[in-house]
């Protein structure tokens, strides 16, 4: 009525949210849509969540919705894929995706595969989440990366935000996905504020599986990241953008099935490729996207050879100055793209 009477009325603006509280907001509003969801894990419920993502959720839908588990990844995850085979749509949190290697069995053999060994007649929606790849100060056994693992089944799809706009509509999307589905997020970002648009606080918003995000167009080369790294890129990209250099950076979001369409376009625009990771380098998502690359159209267009940054070749130091060693940093994305553009 204010509008037809020509009061102009201001949108509302977006605002800063953490990636924690994206997630909260995602399963909360998930579970609230659709009563065949429900969360399960070591310590979600009563204690709110080993990093706090599922704070408020047990008390809001107790016990039948929200379920504590022992520690014994294979038995839930177990009892999750089974459920999911069921009819319902689990959300499986990891306490750290290094213990998912405990249940790889039931990840792989039973979600996996499970839909095209049936014919199609078994769906297995399922969502398998928690923190991956490298925190701080935790070593080998809780620092690896498993982006390049899981992105290697067929059967699985793979996401891997970095902002809080992505976690929210990435978990919102998965948990609808009639797939199996690994949701690997970072813990360094759980605290970290984003902004979040007006449309990403709908309860409908939603980030497609398997299309990449262009963070920052650029002429020179391309940055294509994943996780916490992409924010590297950027930081890397705006200290390059005073020499002169100006980088398009790539926010691929999923690994699993990966967007190299936009990454193509991207290369035919500037003729230089820069991958960068957590991971270790030997098979990575940077070899792939490097190898997918080279046997496509895009090749053509390449005037360097691409180039790799990429976690050291090592099980994760505790050591804190070996450990910032073996992580890339925004030095190392500056380093390579002078390497690639011979500066």
């Amino acid at each position: 009525l204010q509008q037809r009477r020509g009061i102009r009325l201001s949108a509302p603006a977006a605002i800063q949210v953490t990636v924690r509280d994206a997630l909260n907001q995602a399963l909360d509003e998930e579970l609230e849509r659709d009563e065949r969801v429900f969360l399960l894990g070591e310590e979600v419920a009563q204690y709110d969540g080993a990093y706090k993502i599922s704070r408020g959720l047990w008390k809001k839908y107790g016990d039948k919705r929200v379920i504590d588990t022992p520690i014994s990844e294979m038995g839930f995850a177990g009892i999750a894929v089974g459920a999911a085979m069921a009819g319902l749509r689990p959300v499986c949190e990891f306490m750290t995706f290094n213990f998912s290697m405990q249940a790889i069995d039931q990840v792989i053999n039973s979600a996996a595969k499970t839909c095209y060994m049936s014919a199609g007649s078994i769906a297995v929606p399922i969502v398998f989440r928690g923190p991956n790849g490298a925190s701080a100060g935790v070593a080998a056994q809780h620092s690896q990366c498993f982006a390049a693992w899981y992105g290697h089944c067929p059967g699985l799809k793979v996401v891997s935000p970095w902002s809080s706009e992505d976690a929210k509509g990435l978990l919102k999307a998965s948990i609808r996905d009639d797939n199996p589905v690994v949701m690997l997020e970072n813990e360094l970002l759980y605290g970290v504020p984003f902004e979040m648009s007006e449309q990403a606080q709908s309860k409908d918003f939603l980030v497609p599986i398997g299309k990449a995000k262009i963070e920052k167009e650029g002429t020179h080369v391309t940055l294509v990241s994943h996780s916490r790294p992409v924010g590297h890129c950027l930081e890397a990209a705006a200290v390059l953008a005073k020499e002169g250099v100006e980088c398009e950076v790539i926010n691929l979001r999923t690994i699993r099935p990966m967007d190299i369409e936009t990454v193509e376009a991207s290369v035919v625009k500037t003729n230089h490729l820069v991958t960068v990771e957590g991971g270790w380098p030997q098979f990575g998502v940077g070899a792939e996207i490097c190898a997918r690359i080279m046997e496509g159209p895009a090749f053509n267009y390449l005037d360097a050879p691409a180039v790799r940054v990429t976690g050291a070749d090592v099980p994760m130091p505790y050591a804190k100055i070996l450990e910032d060693n073996c992580i890339p940093q925004v030095k190392d994305i500056i380093f390579a793209v002078k390497k690639t553009l011979n500066i």
